[in-house]
């Protein structure tokens, strides 16, 4: 839990006349993405959305995050979201999934660049790919002021 600060006039626009009606949409958005996750309310007021729900896993967690902050007029997003808890015997055989940091395109970024700075083999390129899923369509598609999630290896 906590709050994520994004760059207000990048990404996509909301279509809605009101803050009521762009948290609707992007509610609708999230859950027709594919992603687990329980109970989702997006509520917006002016500059700043807040998330809540239940996600099966922490990286779901962190994509819903972005997929609302990484909208044209939202500044800030704070999460009020839960991780379902699994019982001892899964977590025992999977490990539990480590935090990603979030990284914000900067002007010239490209994947293969970003996965060289922090992996240090721009052919790595594609785990931040599939770990920005399904906000992310094409490899070749990220734009200055976009917030990205960078697992570990």
């Amino acid at each position: 839990m906590g709050i994520f600060t994004f760059m207000k006039n990048a990404g996509a626009k909301l279509v809605g006349a009101d803050d009521e009606s762009r948290s609707i949409k992007l509610t609708e958005q999230i859950a027709g993405s594919g992603l687990s996750v329980e109970d989702l309310k997006v509520v917006i007021n002016g500059e700043k959305a807040t998330v809540s729900g239940t996600a099966a896993k922490q990286s779901i967690k962190e994509k819903i995050i972005l997929m609302v902050g990484n909208n044209d007029g939202i500044e800030s997003v704070e999460d009020k979201m839960t991780v379902k808890q699994q019982p001892e015997e899964v977590v025992a055989e999977e490990e539990a999934e480590p935090v990603a940091q979030f990284y914000t395109v900067e002007k010239g970024d490209t994947l293969g660049g970003i996965a060289k700075k922090f992996y240090g083999q721009a052919g790595k390129y594609p785990v931040i790919f599939e770990a920005n899923k399904p906000m992310l369509k094409n490899p070749d598609l990220i734009y200055p002021g976009q917030s990205l999630r960078i697992p570990e290896l």
